[in-house]
């Protein structure tokens, strides 16, 4: 089964896209956290396969999160979901090892959904999210 981890601070954001993911891929496990020390707690007992990455968290930067999660765990795809869509903060990203930087509110529900599918694809699970 696929896992993966929200990490945002925002409740309605989190939940909403929750509930898109579990809608469109009802097979896969879904883990929330709502602050950088949640998530590397749910890093360590869920082991997901994705995770989206707010940048901005209470006891945490969502970017040195992503940074120490890839140095232990490289194979986890990483996704910035950011209203801070800057170079800087691009170049950043990329520095600390994410693999996509998308835009809360310019990236579409469509789009998450189909970088979702190719990420399933790309590791060999169906488009349900299931194996």
């Amino acid at each position: 089964m696929f896992k993966t981890l929200l990490v945002e601070d925002n409740r309605t954001f989190r939940e909403a896209i929750r509930d898109n993911l579990r809608s469109q891929f009802p097979s896969m496990a879904i883990a929330e956290a709502g602050n950088g020390m949640e998530a590397l707690e749910k890093v360590s007992s869920f082991t997901p396969h994705l995770i989206f990455m707010d940048i901005q968290l209470p006891g945490g930067n969502g970017l040195k999160l992503t940074e120490k999660i890839k140095r232990v765990l490289p194979d986890i795809i990483i996704v910035i979901l950011t209203n801070h869509d800057t170079p800087e903060y691009r170049e950043a990203a990329t520095r600390c090892k994410a693999d996509y930087f998308c835009h809360k509110i310019l990236t579409s529900i469509g789009e998450i959904n189909g970088l979702v599918r190719s990420i399933l694809s790309d590791k060999g699970f169906h488009g349900n999210g299931s194996r």
